[in-house]
């Protein structure tokens, strides 16, 4: 169970860095994908590894799953419009965006 805990937190502190630290939207949005996939991790191990009748944490994990798909395809529709309007995907565009 250790092993895969310390695969979760790595993975989610290298998401948690991408996030912080990338000026690319494109970049940002892996990052969360590599948090949601620690995510995924730490529920489906607690399922295995805490005795339980229930599929509590596969559910979890495909509702992850689901809203990821869900992030990126929202995510990727606003990158491109974005990009089609000022030519950049850098996150320095998005503050045009304010009122």
């Amino acid at each position: 169970m250790q092993h895969y805990l310390i695969l979760a937190a790595v993975l989610f502190a290298i998401g948690l860095f991408g996030v912080i630290t990338r000026r690319n939207t494109v970049g940002i949005l892996m990052s969360l994908e590599l948090m949601f996939n620690a995510a995924n991790i730490n529920f489906v191990t607690f399922n295995r590894y805490v005795p339980s009748e229930s599929l509590t944490g596969q559910i979890f994990a495909i509702f992850i799953i689901v809203v990821a798909a869900a992030e990126a395809t929202i995510g990727l529709a606003i990158v491109l419009l974005v990009y089609r309007n000022w030519r950049g995907i850098e996150t320095e565009n998005y503050s045009i965006m304010k009122w």
